[in-house]
């Protein structure tokens, strides 16, 4: 049974490409090429991959800036820009009088190995400074990446103290979870952090089972430092990213539109594929003999005769 689809055979191709190449453990796809033509956007895997078609994070917008102005790290799948624009947006619109979000490297122009990272090579993960107050409950703007404590407090060098602005917070990661054009896959985080934003949520939402998506979302990593000191957000591969290259980088949450599989034995997927080859193969070509009957068969051919 094939994927529901409006062009079924270009869809059966993508699909195929992308499960020959999972299959064989390759990870990245690699670039769009004659042998791969229909790969483009996050192509390959998180931490093995490269973008197409990415568009660059502004260096600021309501109710955010970038933590690095100048840098060229500022590149996404054009879901997830947008919809880090519309979080902020609506923090800033919701709660106005708030310091800015502090938004952290998404990925290169082309995606591929940035600094400081060994995932954001797809366009698919992003980093955010959390929002945070002065003790008394005075929104400011997280000076850098300051790891705050198991009570949400931090201390900096000149010796202020920061907290964890926990309803802001809960309040864009609301946005993002509930956002249609984006499926967020991982929000990376301290669990310490987690449990304070998740106290928060269950005491003031009315939505459970949104706070049960954000909780299983909600992961402290185990190959990296807690992340205490900012949230890495990384999206999940649509149906229409996945036949076009875009490859794992964790579950496939329940609640997620299913992706499309490859069903049927490989030969036969094969075949369908070669049904819509755009390619006709070339008539063979026959040999003809040069006959010359004022030459002898064993005079040998002069170097005028192949041109020098």
């Amino acid at each position: 049974m094939l994927p529901r689809c409006a062009s079924p055979r270009p869809t059966l191709r993508r699909l195929l490409f992308a499960g020959l190449a999972a299959a064989s453990s390759l990870g990245c796809l690699g670039m769009p090429s004659p042998l791969a033509p229909n790969l483009a956007g996050s192509i390959g895997m998180p931490h093995n991959g490269v973008l197409t078609g990415g568009v660059e994070l502004p260096r600021r917008g309501p109710g955010y800036e970038r933590f690095r102005p100048t840098s060229p790290v500022y590149w996404g799948h054009p879901r997830l820009v947008a919809a880090i624009e519309r979080a902020a947006r609506a923090v800033e619109e919701k709660r106005p009088g708030g310091a800015p979000l502090v938004v952290g490297d998404l990925s290169g122009p082309n995606g591929g190995k940035i600094p400081r990272h060994n995932s954001h090579r797809t366009g698919r993960d992003v980093d955010f400074l959390y929002y945070v107050t002065t003790p008394s409950g005075a929104p400011i703007r997280n000076p850098g990446f300051i790891p705050l404590g198991a009570d949400g407090l931090a201390q900096l060098a000149d010796g202020r103290f920061l907290r964890l602005d926990v309803e802001r917070q809960w309040l864009f990661f609301r946005e993002l979870l509930t956002d249609p054009e984006i499926d967020v896959q991982f929000l990376f985080m301290s669990r310490e952090l987690e449990a304070l934003v998740i106290e928060y949520a269950l005491a003031k939402e009315t939505d459970l089972a949104l706070v049960w998506r954000a909780q299983t979302v909600m992961i402290q990593p185990v190959d990296s430092l807690p992340h205490g000191d900012h949230v890495h957000m990384r999206i999940a591969c649509r149906p229409e990213d996945a036949v076009n290259g875009c490859l794992g980088g964790g579950p496939h949450w329940e609640w997620l539109e299913p992706l499309p599989t490859l069903e049927g034995p490989l030969d036969e997927l094969l075949a369908l594929v070669a049904q819509d080859d755009p390619f006709e193969p070339e008539p063979a070509l026959e040999r003809v003999a040069e006959v010359d009957d004022e030459r002898p068969d064993t005079e040998p051919l002069s170097d005028a005769r192949h041109g020098g």
